[in-house]
């Protein structure tokens, strides 16, 4: 099952009612909120070591994506549910690459674009995101 059908799944909704266009806008937006949410628990976590290194929010937004890679692949391989090499399975990319990502060698700067690109077409077509949300979400007057 594809992470998007799990998802989906696990939410409630069904994602064949939706076109595949719609899909992919859902995966998107869908990305976009639960990173934005791993990112502010991340920030929360370190809230000191921001306050201690004077951040300026810039900054801090700058090292919070840079670490945002390096901080789920700790959090999955802390909970023991997958190896390095599980990870890199999984997600079709060389171990080393994974590695490299996890001690902070190389960070790709993807995670940054996707983010901001999705932001981008969001509020370029809000209203194509507003009619996914109220095609998944049902409408609280209307169940009555």
């Amino acid at each position: 099952m594809a992470a998007l059908e799990l998802l989906c799944h696990f939410m409630g909704i069904d994602s064949k009612q939706l076109t595949k266009e719609e899909n992919l806008i859902l995966e998107a937006e869908l990305y976009a909120r639960i990173s934005h949410e791993i990112r502010e628990s991340y920030r929360s976590q370190h809230e000191d070591y921001f306050y201690l290194v004077k951040y300026n929010i810039e900054m801090e937004n700058t090292m919070m994506e840079l670490n945002f890679i390096r901080w789920l692949i700790d959090d999955i391989l802390q909970s023991e549910a997958y190896t390095l090499a599980g990870i890199a399975y999984y997600t079709q990319t060389p171990e080393e690459v994974i590695q490299d990502l996890l001690i902070g060698n190389k960070v790709s700067s993807v995670i940054i674009f996707t983010r901001k690109l999705i932001e981008l077409h969001k509020s370029i077509k809000p209203d194509v995101y507003r009619n996914i949300i109220k095609k998944i979400i049902p409408d609280p007057d209307e169940a009555a």
